[in-house]
Formats: C-alpha cells, structure tokens, sequence
C-alpha cells in the first residue's frame, strides 16, 4: 500500500532540496483539456536537475509515496491527473527544458524532457534542420510527455511516431538510480533496448529527464492539396496513388469529414472555408519534395489522375504556403470546432488500411441503432489513425446522452478490435481506458506488462492507476 505526501512527508522532503523546490499545485497541474478527470496532489515538485529528480524519486521510494509524472498536461486519456488514492508527489520537468546540444552533421539534438515542442522545433530550425512531430498542442506540450505517450501527429506517415524520433534517453527509474542512454547512435545492439520500454510507458515504469532526438533536412519544396473524394474508400485508392508516384515524399494525408466542416462553420464562422459548398468526404494531401522538383504540377497530376479514375470530384492545389498553411489550419481547428460543441465520446482508434472503409460504414450504422446522433471522423489515414467521435443531434446537450456514452464507446470499440485495430492509436491509455486495455488486450501480453511493472516498480510508486490498474 502507497502512503500519502502529507504534510510531515513533504516537510522533511523541503529540508533537503533548495527552495522553491516544492509548491502548490497550480489548477494546470490538476486539471486535463477535456474536464472529465480532476486530480489530486500534495505537491509539486519543480526540479531543476536530473540529480534531483532521482533524489526525489529515492525519497519517495523510501518512503512508499506515489509519484505522477506531469508534462505539458495536454494528454487527454488523464494519465498526467490521479483523482483517487493517497495523495500522490506531482514532478513536472518544466524548469528542466534546456537544449544540451546541437549536432547539425550528424542530424541530432540533445534536450531536457521538459523542452515545450514547439521551441525544439525552433532550435532545429535555426540550425537549418527539422524535428518533424507536429501536434496541435506543440505550443505547450512537453518533449518527455511526447515520448512517454509515443505522440504521433500529422507526419507520421512519413517520419514516424516520437518512437522513431528518438535515438536515446536520459531516465530515473522507480528506485532512483539513473539510466544512462543520452546516446546519438543510429545502432546500438547492447542487449535489451530500455529506451523503447520507457517510450510510451506514460511514466509508470520511470521519469524521462532528456532525450537525443532525429533530425531532419526541410524538403527543398512544399506543397498541399485539399481534394473531394467520394468516400473513404476511394480517399485510400488517392492515398496508393500519390505513394506510387512520389513514395516518401508524401508527408501527410489527412481525412475529414463534412461534419467537421459544418461545425467549425457553426462555431467559428471567422474562419474562412476552402469549398462553398463542404465535400461529404475531404483530403488533405502535403508533400515535401527535392531540389526541382514543382509540388503544384505533382498535386495537379495527382488530382487529375483521381479524377478520370473517379476517385476525387473537386479539388483546391495550394498556389503558396501560405495558402498551404490555410489549408492545414482548417486541419487543426477540427480539434477546437469539437469542443466547443461538446462530443458525447471521443475515440483515438487506429485500423489497418484496408478494413477503414467497412469500419466506417459499420460504426455509422451501429451508432443509428444506439439513437439519434452526429459522428464527427477524421484523422491521420495516411497511417490508419482515426479520430472517431460522437456528438449530440441537433438543438441537444451532451448531457442528455449521459446514460448511452458508455454504450457508445463499446459499441465503437468492439468493432475497432473485431477489425484487427487498436482502441489507442496515439493518446495513450492513462487512467480512462485502463478498463478498456483489460477487456481488449491480449492477456499475455498484459501479463508481461505487469511482470515488468513489478520487476521496475515493485512497489508501484510511478503514476499509480495509470496504464495498468494498481494493485
């Protein structure tokens, strides 16, 4: 059993760190984007080295007190907020945020895990390179919570997911002591690789205090389409089109869909709409191409060739980036346009290719059954990520469904996993869908997860409850 950060925990933990180390959670720290989840704490912690986090860590391992590890706060299946049980110890990395080093030659940057996105971002950028995750919440989320939730975003298809970002990583582990892996080697076979442990496991096997990340040289030219295809079927037929003509460099390959569209119109009606009229079904196509080659003329080409084979019926080929740009903040402002309506359910799923068509066909049908309701899909189907969620009929609150959300949720659920898919494509499983990972995971391998649990945490002191269910 985990005892709380009381007061008299927390006095002698003040005695040794420096002042200001220790202090009130702030309502940031409590609280997650969608409101669902409050949390609980203590303290917070600010560290402001590794050295300290791992005497942080040993103290309250020693003392049997539960940590919950805390980033941006951005995460949305409330792994970063812990509402029930003894009161846990907060650590939030956000005066660690320090860039250790640039390695322009070698396409790599060494930083502290509590580095916000979008300033990483900008340091590759001044030294002439990329670091290519993109997310909405880049202005605030935080390098360590991106990797402990494997964060993905909109150029997956091309550069992979935080994973694959990463070269090495600095961590302390449950008992205090300092994994070492700050490395910049592209090989490294030294036996188990802990680096792909500690990414994605939410901060319940240890802390992420530093990563070494990939970087990239910016394509020489970029460019975007917003195409009308027929359905999502003929959007996936577009997506092995534009892979044959220009492999790789295809970067992005976004899906929406009209309801989208019409509640940002709702909404926001500031913001300027591309179609007079909104296509049932849109991509949003991005390149990022080689010295000479036109991203215009391979957009146009590719629209084209959709068109005669039936495929795509209107489209809109991005004359400048700013322009591009326009297109992609259509993109992203789905996210807000939501929750300004209020979804009933939310679901982060994930599906191969070829079974999206008839997931969505199925899960439409499903849902009609279950009452009257709008559905809200769209996603990254470049790599089979779909962001499915449901929303109130007309003239009705979220509210009014409250006794169906359950119902909702396995209803679109059994038939994410009855397809071969995942119920977490990139947000993780935190403490909302712990429930969900026992009903749906394979059970070999959640008895592996909790003998690693216990063989790294035996007295389960990181981010209790989340990922899997404390003991």
């Amino acid at each position: 059993m985990l005892n709380p950060a009381d007061d008299a925990f927390l006095a002698g933990l003040a005695r040794r760190f420096p002042p200001g180390t220790l202090a009130q959670p702030q309502p940031h720290h409590l609280t997650e984007p969608r409101g669902r989840h409050l949390g609980r704490a203590g303290a917070v912690a600010l560290p402001r080295t590794t050295e300290e986090v791992a005497r942080l860590v040993s103290a309250c391992a020693e003392a049997r007190v539960g940590i919950v590890p805390i980033g941006g706060g951005t995460g949305l299946v409330g792994g970063q907020v812990m509402g029930e049980g003894p009161l846990p110890l907060l650590v939030s990395l956000e005066r660690m945020s320090r860039v250790r080093g640039l390695f322009p030659s070698e396409n790599v940057i060494l930083v502290e895990a509590g580095a916000i996105l979008a300033d990483v971002q900008a340091a590759a950028e001044a030294a002439g390179r990329m670091f290519p995750l993109w997310l909405a919440s880049e202005g605030s989320c935080r390098i360590g919570g991106n990797l402990a939730c494997n964060a993905g975003g909109t150029a997956v298809l091309r550069y992979g997911n935080a994973r694959d970002l990463c070269l090495g990583l600095e961590a302390v582990l449950p008992d205090g002591s300092v994994l070492h892996g700050l490395k910049r080697l592209r090989k490294d076979n030294t036996g188990y690789d802990l680096r792909n442990l500690l990414i994605g496991a939410e901060g319940t096997l240890g802390i992420i205090t530093a990563a070494s990340l990939k970087l990239v040289r910016p394509p020489a030219a970029e460019g975007a389409a917003l195409l009308a295809v027929r359905d999502p079927a003929a959007a996936l037929d577009l997506l092995g089109r534009a892979q044959r003509r220009l492999g790789p460099l295809v970067t992005g390959f976004e899906l929406m869909h009209r309801q989208g569209l019409d509640f940002l119109a709702e909404t926001m009606p500031g913001l300027r709409q591309p179609f007079a009229e909104p296509p049932v079904w849109t991509v949003l196509v991005d390149l990022g191409l080689a010295e000479g080659m036109d991203p215009a003329a391979e957009l146009e080409a590719l629209f084209a060739e959709g068109l005669e084979a039936g495929l795509v019926s209107d489209g809109i080929v991005a004359q400048s980036l700013a322009q591009r740009a326009d297109f992609w903040a259509i993109r992203e402002t789905i996210p807000e346009g939501n929750r300004r309506i209020g979804s009933i359910a939310s679901h982060d799923i994930s599906l191969p290719l070829g079974e999206i068509a008839r997931f969505v066909e199925e899960a439409g049908a499903a849902l009609a059954r279950i009452g009257s309701l709008r559905v809200n899909c769209f996603g990254h189907l470049g790599d089979g990520n779909l962001h499915y969620n449901v929303f109130p009929a007309p003239g009705r609150r979220r509210e009014d469904y409250e006794p169906l959300r359950a119902e909702i949720t396995r209803c679109v659920h059994d038939l994410v996993h009855a397809a071969g898919g995942s119920i977490s494509a990139e947000h993780g499983i935190g403490r909302l869908k712990v429930a969900e990972l026992e009903r749906y995971g394979d059970p070999a391998r959640l008895a592996a997860m909790r003998a690693i649990k216990a063989a790294l945490d035996p007295h389960g002191i990181m981010n209790p409850g989340a990922v899997l269910r404390a003991a």
